[in-house]
């Protein structure tokens, strides 16, 4: 697994990227295109991913504790399992998400845009 902890990669093209079980630990990736990205079981703990495109992502099992998602595109995103408390989801889109409540638990969404479904319990 890749190690980029605190690496600087605000406004990179980053579309496609295999970045499973990667510890991308407080990085910046601000702006950045992860667009259908793996990152599965991934650490982005206190990452900066704000407007972040993450369409599409595989993003199961991920570790977003305390990570900037503010204004970030998550349509269409797997978090299932997704460690979410204390992250700050505020003005981000994640229409079609998967998600559960219990993922939610602890997440600033204030603004955001849910899935069109019910949040699985």
């Amino acid at each position: 697994a890749s190690t980029l902890i605190g690496t600087y990669l605000n406004g990179a093209d980053m579309a496609g990227a295999y970045l499973r079980e990667a510890n991308l630990m407080g990085a910046l990736l601000i702006g950045t295109d992860l667009n259908e990205a793996d990152l599965a079981i991934a650490n982005l703990s206190r990452a900066n991913l704000g407007s972040a495109n993450l369409y599409g992502a595989g993003l199961r099992g991920t570790n977003l504790a305390e990570a900037i998602l503010s204004g970030a595109d998550l349509r269409e995103t797997d978090l299932t399992d997704a460690i979410l408390y204390g992250a700050n989801l505020s003005n981000a889109n994640l229409k079609g998400a998967t998600v559960s409540a219990q993922t939610l638990i602890g997440a600033n969404l204030w603004g955001a845009t849910l899935p069109n479904e019910e949040i699985r319990q």
